[in-house]
């Protein structure tokens, strides 16, 4: 039977509930978000003299926690104008609304009486057939299921979003004692291919997988930090980027996720698993139990393992903990001879052999963290799970780890890490000894193109299911590689497209970039149908390379950067006037340069998480590399008849004027740096690469044609030219800009109008290229533009000056 959802309801409206509504307005699903009735009137409700009968006054509970979740930030939504698709309701008038939905997901408070409570009242409105879930972080789904007719229970299982649903992919799905496989199959397909998650199917145990092995992590962490006397400061700068984990690393997540709801988890596992070999981990050391007295929680509270502090100049500083004397401290700057080893290694995979050979504090600490963690993820084998990868995937998607357990043991080597566990004590489970014995010496390996992993029941390599509806770089690119330099990777992907790969630091755009690019163009004009630019980076790409400009800027070479500027323009207008189609697929942070190659793009396919815009002002520059070009031709194309077209060529001046950058792809419509009816958003990462590859097949096979170079752009001469000039005079006044802003702004405006012009004339794009090229490199000549971008290569934050 085909099922679809075209309408959920969300029970419970808290920040979780709230923000769980938002992710399906954000896929286009209409939501019924329902919550409690107040039992009293507030203050303001008296002053108005409302009734409890009021409509306003009963639905207050739920109204008020959507509000607060579309102003949180990170936002939860992907555009404001999403939020339109969310009705809200209380349980008490509007409970029989849920018979017109296809999904009803219980999200309350995690009692099991309340719970039941509400799937008592679910029942007596739910139509038969009709998708039942709990978001539930712990309780089990068995015990949920008790009392329920036998539909409810054949359609009700558990799936654990994980906070914040937007931005962290783990989906788990949990089966009930009768739920029907097929409705567990659909599950796991609509997560990944609609919600963009990474689903993942775990047994009814505590804490599930997740979580299970992401608290026993923190747990671990707490105590080693007590034995080993070591400082927050000292394991945050361990457990950061250096192994693959986000900035936060331990402590300062703690501190963003709330530490009573880390103790809450803790606890539950202590009680609920008294047969797990790790039992007393989950005990919480003294320090955690008068942080909590004391409720020191966090950022909820404004001190946990941190605490912001005004000084007396009016200024914020950073205290950190002593989790020896428990008072507030100056924070101490931690640094390790181990970690220098590894400021040459790229990837973070290549890094484990050095850590754990370290001779200092860190290499110790390693080896005991890792040692724990590796022996325990093989214990939970199978109590939480059957497969290894579902560990690693669950490590990945919900506590943003790079790398999985597993992943890590493979990094180091599972004899290495077998006898790195013997010097702390401990051991694998049998499992991973038989294994060795059997002749795998790995946990996965990568066959033509696909991951395997070691199936412990059946003792062999099975393929990792569900890889068919992506390409993974990682698995590619060694043996499709058919050209490289110290930029990029041009991979063949086949059918007739290749894919050009960044590979320089945070994948920024330099000559070696270019000079790939460019050879990627050869060679799909030569020998293949279309070309893709796409990278599993963190970011699809900072910008150009300012070291190199700042340099150039710095030694006076005018001559080679304006060479360089003009290399890089005339690469942007290959990608647009190339005889093959070229399609941009960019992720996360896509800023100066990689918005330029994005706009020059014949198709974007952008991910939903991508955050692009042209961001020169910030190093005292415009955009030289054909964005300013770029956005007054497509300023130009929205021109109407009758229309105040200066106000249309403004809104796209602020873009770069205002260096604003969209939170979302959705929001990149609205700056016109995504095209409606031309370029798609994907919410699911894993999936981006291969619909950009059917994207640029697409139009191979549907008769491409190259394009012609434009020679028909409007631009408004000096009446555009006054009206700008005017705005910054007036900015300026006001305090709101600086000087050096004004003379940048007025560079651009400049090139936005096309000159100092008598009148509105056609232009050709390399008329505009030139204006633009010419007033990037008046700009590198100002003190002030090499001040901006000596800041931001030391500080990595823009300067005003």
């Amino acid at each position: 039977m085909k099922r679809t959802i075209k309408k959920v309801a969300v029970i419970g409206s808290g920040i979780m509930g709230s923000a769980i509504a938002c992710h399906f307005a954000n896929i286009g699903v209409e939501v019924i978000l329902l919550d409690i009735v107040p039992r009293e009137l507030n203050e303001h409700e008296k002053k108005k003299g409302l009734s409890l009968e009021n409509k306003t006054v009963r639905n207050r509970i739920v109204n008020e926690a959507l509000k607060n979740a579309l102003k949180s930030k990170p936002s939860p939504i992907y555009h404001q104008e999403f939020a339109k698709r969310i009705q809200t309701g209380n349980l008490e008038d509007d409970i029989e609304l849920v018979n017109q939905v296809d999904w009803i997901i219980e999200v309350v408070v995690e009692r099991l009486d309340i719970k039941k409570q509400v799937f008592d009242n679910i029942e007596k409105h739910r139509k038969p057939g009709t998708l039942i879930t709990s978001n539930t972080s712990g309780i089990p789904i068995k015990f949920m299921n008790e009392g329920r007719s036998e539909d409810f229970q054949q359609h009700f299982c558990g799936t654990h979003f994980f906070n914040p649903p937007r931005y962290l992919r783990l989906f788990e799905i949990i089966p009930g004692p009768n739920t029907k496989p097929e409705v567990i199959a659909f599950l796991n397909e609509y997560g990944k291919k609609f919600l963009g998650k990474k689903s993942v199917i775990a047994k009814d145990t505590p804490a599930f997988i997740g979580n299970r092995i992401g608290i026993f992590s923190i747990m671990s962490l707490f105590h080693i930090v007590k034995e080993m006397d070591m400082t927050i400061e000292e394991v945050d700068k361990l457990t950061g980027p250096v192994i693959g984990r986000q900035k936060s690393a331990t402590f300062r997540t703690v501190d963003v996720v709330g530490l009573d709801t880390l103790v809450h988890v803790a606890n539950g596992l202590y009680e609920n698993v008294p047969h797990d070999e790790q039992h007393e981990l989950f005990k919480l050391p003294d320090f955690i139990k008068t942080m909590m007295e004391n409720n020191w929680l966090g950022s909820k509270t404004g001190q946990g393992f941190y605490k912001k502090e005004k000084k007396k100049d009016g200024s914020s500083e950073i205290k950190s903990l002593d989790l020896n004397t428990l008072e507030y401290r100056d924070r101490k700057r931690a640094s390790f001879a181990t970690l220098e080893l590894t400021k040459t290694i790229d990837r973070v995979a290549d890094r484990f052999e050095v850590l754990i050979k370290g001779k200092d504090k860190a290499g110790e600490f390693y080896r005991k963290n890792f040692a724990a963690l590796f022996a325990y993820v093989s214990n939970r084998i199978p109590e939480i799970t059957d497969e290894l990868y579902k560990i690693d995937d669950a490590m990945q998607a919900g506590f943003g780890w790079e790398h999985g357990p597993f992943q890590i043991w493979d990094a180091i080597g599972v004899e290495k890490g077998i006898k790195m566990m013997a010097e702390q004590g401990i051991q694998p489970a049998n499992w991973v000894n038989e294994m060795l014995e059997a002749g795998y010496d790995s946990f996965y390996t990568v066959k033509d193109g696909n991951t395997y992993f070691y199936d412990i029941p059946n003792k062999k390599m099975q393929q990792v299911p569900g890889q068919d509806a992506f390409i993974i770089l990682d698995n590619i690119r060694d043996a499709k590689a058919v050209f490289k330099n110290s930029g990029v990777i041009v991979e063949d992907l086949g059918d007739g497209i290749l894919n050009v790969e960044f590979r320089s630091k945070m994948n920024s755009i330099g000559g070696d970039v270019l000079d790939g690019l460019n050879k990627a163009i050869d060679l799909a004009e030569k020998e293949y149908q279309g070309l893709v630019v796409a990278n599993n980076g963190q970011n699809f790409s900072v910008g150009a390379n300012i070291g190199m400009i700042f340099m150039m800027a710095v030694e006076q070479e005018y001559d080679e950067l304006n060479m360089a500027i003009k290399y890089f323009q005339d690469t942007m207008m290959r990608m647009r006037y190339s005889s093959i189609p070229t399609v941009a697929a960019p992720h996360n942070m896509t800023l100066g340069g990689g918005c330029e190659l994005s706009l020059h793009a014949d198709k974007v396919v952008a991910h939903a998480e991508t955050y692009i815009g042209l961001v020169e002002f910030g190093v005292g520059v415009i955009p030289g590399g054909g964005g300013s070009k770029e956005m007054t031709l497509r300023a130009a194309d929205t021109y109407q008849k009758d229309d105040v077209e200066l106000n249309r060529l403004r809104e796209h001046f602020l873009t770069i004027g205002m260096a604003k950058v969209s939170t979302s792809a959705y929001e990149a419509y609205d700056l016109n740096i995504l095209q409606p009816g031309k370029d798609i958003v994907v919410v699911n990462k894993d999936r981006q690469l291969a619909i950009a590859k059917k994207q640029a097949l697409l139009m191979a096979e549907n008769a491409y044609t190259q394009p012609i170079k434009r020679q028909d752009i409007k631009v408004l001469g000096k009446q555009a030219l006054g009206a700008f000039y005017v705005g910054t005079d007036q900015m300026l006044a006001g305090n709101y800009i600086s000087e050096h802003d004004k003379k940048i702004a007025n560079k651009l405006a400049y090139v936005m109008a096309g000159g100092d012009l008598s009148a509105a004339t056609k232009v050709s794009e390399q008329y505009l290229l030139d204006l633009e090229r010419e007033a990037f490199l008046s700009l590198t000549g100002e003190r002030k533009t090499l001040e901006r971008l000596q800041h931001m290569l030391k500080k990595g934050k823009p300067l005003r000056n």
